[in-house]
C-alpha cells in the first residue's frame, strides 16, 4: 500500500471541508533540538490537512501569486497554457512559502538562538527575509558560485551571509556545521515537511483559480516544491498529472525516478542555478516517485529560449530555473497537446548582465542580430556604401571594426566586421545578399 492512499476520490473537493484524510501532522515541537534535521529526513510525507494549516498560517505574509492563460504561449504550445507567477512574491520567489511556515514552527528559544540555512539565492532570500521581519537572527551559507545579485539581497534582507565551496553539498555541509557549533535551527531548503507543506499552498491557490487544469509543469531541484504541489494537486484533483522539469546539466531526480546512476558533476555552470542540485532529499523523492507522472530533462538552450519568450511575450522577467517549466512543455509538446496545463513560474531573481547576455544570444539565434566579416578594400568610402546597403536593406548597424592587420588578406585590404540588427533570419539572408550583389566578399 502506497502512502498516498489517503487522497480522496474523484468525487471529493477538499477546497470545501472534508476530513483530515490522513495520519498525524509533522511537529517539531518538543522533539530534541539536535536530531531535528534527521527527523525532517525520515519523517512522513505531509498531508493535505498540513497544505491547508500552512496556506492559513502563512497566507497573511505572502502574495497572492496570479494564476493567468497566456494566449500566445498557448497557441505556440498547441495547449491551454496557464502561468502561476511566483516571480510576484517580494523576494521574487515560492520558496518564502516553505520558509515561513518552518519559521513559525520555531519556540520562543530556538526564535532567540536563530536559524541557519544553506542555498544558491532564492531560499536564502526567504529565510532572511521573514526571519528579518519577525526578529529572528539568520546566517545564511551560500556557494561561492551564486549570483552577484541573490547575495546582496540576502545580505539586505539582514542575514549573516557566509560564501562557502563551489556546490550545494559543500555549502550545506559548511552551513550544518555553523548551525551545531551554535545552536541554530537548521532550515533545510526542500527535505523538511513543514517546508514541502509550505510549499504545496501554490498548487491550491493555482486549482482555486483554475479547477479545469489537467496538468502541472513545475521545475525540480531538491523536489520540494514538486512534492508539496503533488500532494496539494492530487488531493484536490486526483486524476490530474504532475511533471517536473530539470535542466539536463542537473538531471539528479529524473535519473533516480528512472533507476540511472547519478551523472558527473557537470563541468559548465547552468542558466538555471535555482534547480542544479546534485542529490535531491529523501523525503522528496520517495514522495515524486509516488505522485509525480514524469520528469523532463531539459536542454539548456531550450531554458534560454524558453525565458526569452516569456519575457517577450509576457513581458515579466523569470530567472533560469523559472524558464525551466515551459521549456519542457515545448519539448514535449505532444504530450500535453489540447490540454489544460499550469506551468509553474519559481522565481524572477537573474542577475542583470545575465539577462542582457541572454537576450543578445537568443537574437543571435532568431537571426535578429547578424554578425559580418566582409574583405573590403581600404580606402574613403567604402564603409559609407556598405551602411548604405544595409540601410536601404532596412537593416540597423549596431557596431563596426576594421581590422588591417590581418596576414592572410591583402595588404591594400582590410576586414570589416559588423554587426547588424535584422527583423528576422529571413531579412538577415537578404541583407547578405544585397552586400554580396554589391561585389563584397563575405569571410
Amino acid at each position: 500500500m502506497s502512502r498516498y492512499d489517503f487522497l480522496p476520490k474523484p468525487d471529493h473537493n477538499p477546497l470545501v471541508g472534508g476530513s483530515n484524510p490522513s495520519g498525524a501532522t509533522i511537529h517539531f515541537r518538543g522533539q530534541p533540538r539536535g536530531n531535528r534535521a534527521k527527523d525532517a529526513m525520515t519523517a512522513l510525507a505531509p498531508t493535505f490537512a498540513d497544505i491547508q494549516r500552512a496556506a492559513a498560517a502563512i497566507g497573511p505574509a505572502l502574495v497572492r501569486t496570479p494564476t493567468r492563460h497566456s494566449r500566445t504561449l498557448s497557441g505556440i504550445a498547441g495547449c491551454e497554457v496557464w502561468l502561476k507567477f511566483e516571480n510576484r512574491q517580494f523576494t521574487a520567489s515560492f520558496k518564502e512559502r516553505g520558509a515561513l511556515n518552518r519559521i513559525l514552527s520555531l519556540t520562543p528559544q530556538e526564535r532567540a538562538r536563530g536559524v541557519a540555512a544553506m542555498s544558491a539565492g532564492n531560499h536564502a532570500q526567504g529565510v532572511a527575509y521573514h526571519a528579518g521581519r519577525l526578529g529572528i537572527p539568520a546566517t545564511i551559507v551560500m556557494p561561492q558560485t551564486t549570483p552577484f545579485n541573490k547575495v546582496k539581497h540576502t545580505r539586505d534582507f539582514g542575514a549573516t551571509v557566509v560564501l562557502k565551496g563551489m556546490t550545494l553539498m559543500e555549502a550545506d555541509a559548511e552551513a550544518r556545521a555553523i548551525a551545531a557549533a551554535e545552536g541554530l535551527t537548521f532550515i533545510h531548503p526542500y527535505d523538511d515537511p513543514l517546508v514541502i507543506a509550505g510549499q504545496g499552498t501554490l498548487a491550491m491557490e493555482m486549482l482555486e483559480d483554475v479547477p479545469h487544469l489537467d496538468a502541472l509543469v513545475v521545475p525540480v531541484g531538491g523536489g520540494g516544491l514538486i512534492s508539496g504541489c503533488a500532494i496539494a494537486a492530487k488531493a484536490i484533483k486526483p486524476a490530474i498529472a504532475v511533471y517536473g522539469a530539470q535542466t539536463e546539466l542537473y538531471p539528479a531526480m529524473r535519473d533516480l525516478l528512472k533507476g540511472a546512476a547519478a551523472p558527473e558533476t557537470p563541468s559548465l555552470s547552468t542558466i538555471a542555478e535555482g534547480i542544479a542540485v546534485k542529490r535531491p532529499g529523501e523525503l522528496t523523492r520517495k514522495i515524486v516517485k509516488d505522485l509525480v507522472s514524469d520528469i523532463f530533462a531539459v536542454r539548456e538552450d531550450l531554458i534560454e529560449h524558453a525565458l526569452a519568450d516569456i519575457l517577450e511575450i509576457e513581458k515579466t522577467v523569470i530567472e533560469g530555473a523559472a524558464a525551466a517549466g515551459f521549456a519542457a512543455l515545448l519539448d514535449n509538446a505532444a504530450r500535453f497537446q489540447g490540454r489544460a496545463v499550469g506551468v509553474v513560474m519559481s522565481g524572477g531573481n537573474i542577475d542583470m548582465r545575465l539577462l542582457s547576455n541572454l537576450i543578445l544570444r537568443e537574437l543571435t539565434r532568431e537571426g535578429r542580430i547578424i554578425s559580418l566579416e566582409l574583405q573590403v578594400e581600404d580606402r574613403p568610402g567604402q564603409l559609407a556604401g556598405i551602411a548604405r546597403i544595409v540601410a536601404d536593406a532596412g537593416g540597423n548597424v549596431l557596431e563596426v571594426n576594421h581590422h588591417r592587420m590581418m596576414a592572410g588578406t591583402p595588404a591594400k585590404s582590410t576586414t570589416l566586421g559588423l554587426v547588424v540588427e535584422a527583423r528576422d533570419a529571413e531579412h538577415a539572408q537578404e541583407i547578405r545578399h544585397r552586400l554580396a550583389a554589391a561585389g563584397f566578399r563575405q569571410l
